[in-house]
């Protein structure tokens, strides 16, 4: 095992989920579980594993899932672009994902039920009540989605065409079901038509950190795959770009937004927010504060004046408490022609804890993170087209969030101008985290979060 760390070690940290790069890794393999892998697969002596990695120098510890796939050496292209390495001689790790006895036994566990049992942890697979009637596993082809950040996708196509899924595995796991496979899942068992229909998912059980100590956590989430459909942000861009109107689309996204909100409201209930509630929702509008006073050295001039927005939040009533979807922008919607706005993603905010993710929240920090999209939209523009007058790009970004706010409110009940100062606050707080991510992974969008910052303070 301790050249396979060894490997992992090597590799984990050039991989685009791995949260902790330009700093040396520390890690313990603390769990594993074996998949049965297709019988063509087994008959070449091929190994279907998943890895839990701790790495310990992260703080606090984070828990990711590596599924390998154990090849012959002479099987595997030295040079492939998802070789792990190699533990042994004569043996070669793949990342499990772009191995397609990994993919298929995933699938497999999916749809047919089933557990993969190992050291210190075992998986099982849950069909979604909700499910269509689907071919068997063997019946799918495997691909990766490019450009995922935090966890891996892998869509399956049929040979028909007829129902293609997509699985995301989480990468970073958690004590808990994550919010993506329970929100989801019961959006679309109630019938909702603004998420893609659930298939099923993936839970697992392993050793916690305190000695005796059970975890179960979700693993992987099965979902229609909707191929061909554009998201949001490509739709207005491409909009905004060409100076089309965008407002009708805008609004029926505010409406399909509150239409989500309702369902999950009706779902798992509302309350109103206790003091000890919005003190908790403050602290964390604070704690992100400082965090991006010491990070983005440019915000700290503006530190007062921010604070003074939260101050004002905090003095009015405020709506109830919910189930959200934590971060909603434009990429987190897709547009089907004849089916409309489509929600999904709902594993909430990365930066927040995942068990705060999962409380309840109000619904209008979703409004807030779509206002900010749109600004985004503005921001890309005004990158990519110089030549637009910087009015114009404006007019066309007030008008969609106008809409959108409309479309919402109308279709919710929402008195958002009674929550004025609360919608400023939360978008406000929005902003900030962007300036910390930007300031991180992207320096040259800095200035999109910073003059927003400066507009709503």
């Amino acid at each position: 095992m301790d050249s396979t760390l060894a490997c992992l070690t090597e590799w984990m940290p050039r991989q685009r989920w791995y949260s902790a790069k330009g700093r040396e890794p520390e890690l313990e393999i603390v769990a594993a579980w074996d998949l049965s892998a297709p019988p063509a697969a087994a008959a070449e002596r091929v190994v279907v594993t998943t890895l839990l990695v701790a790495d310990r120098g992260a703080r606090p510890v984070v828990l990711y899932q590596v599924p390998v796939v154990a090849r012959p050496t002479s099987a595997v292209d030295p040079d492939g672009a998802h070789v792990i390495g190699s533990p042994e001689p004569g043996t070669t790790l793949v990342d499990g994902p772009h191995d397609p006895a990994y993919a298929g036994a995933l699938l497999r566990l999916v749809l047919e039920g089933g557990s993969g049992d190992g050291e210190r942890a075992w998986a099982h697979g849950i069909r979604a009540a909700s499910a269509p009637a689907l071919a068997g596993a063997d019946g799918y082809v495997s691909s990766v989605l490019s450009g995922e950040q935090s966890n891996t996708s892998i869509i399956f196509r049929d040979g028909a065409g007829t129902h293609p899924i997509i699985c995301k595995v989480f990468r970073q796991l958690h004590p808990g079901v994550n919010p993506d496979v329970e929100l989801q899942t019961a959006l679309a068992a109630a019938g909702s038509t603004h998420v893609p229909g659930a298939v099923g998912a993936v839970s697992g059980t392993w050793a916690g950190p305190v000695q005796g100590e059970v975890v179960e956590g979700s693993l992987a989430f099965a979902q229609e795959f909707l191929p061909g459909v554009q998201d949001a942000r490509v739709v207005a861009l491409q909009a905004a770009t060409e100076g089309e109107e965008f407002s009708g689309r805008a609004r029926d996204l505010g409406a399909a937004t509150a239409e989500v909100h309702l369902a999950l409201a009706r779902l798992f209930g509302s309350s109103p927010a206790t003091g000890a509630q919005r003190d908790a929702i403050a602290a964390s509008w604070r704690r992100r504060l400082t965090i991006a006073t010491e990070e983005v050295p440019v915000l700290a001039g503006a530190r007062d004046a921010i604070a003074a927005v939260y101050e004002r939040a905090l003095e009015g009533e405020w709506p109830g408490l919910q189930r959200v979807h934590g971060d909603f922008h434009l990429g987190q919607v897709l547009f089907q022609p004849g089916r409309g706005w489509l929600l999904l993603d709902f594993e909430g905010e990365p930066m927040r804890p995942m068990a705060e993710r999962r409380m309840p929240d109000l619904a209008i920090r979703d409004v807030a993170g779509l206002l900010r999209s749109f600004d985004y939209i503005a921001g890309s523009i005004g990158a990519d087209r110089p030549d637009l007058a910087a009015d114009v790009i404006r007019q066309w970004t007030d008008a969609a969030r106008a809409a959108f706010l409309d479309g919402y409110a109308t279709a919710s009940g929402a008195d958002l101008d009674a929550h004025r100062a609360l919608l400023d606050a939360l978008e406000l707080d929005k902003a900030v985290y962007e300036a910390i991510y930007e300031t991180r992974n992207r320096p040259d969008w800095l200035s999109i979060p910073l003059q927003a910052i400066e507009r709503l303070v």
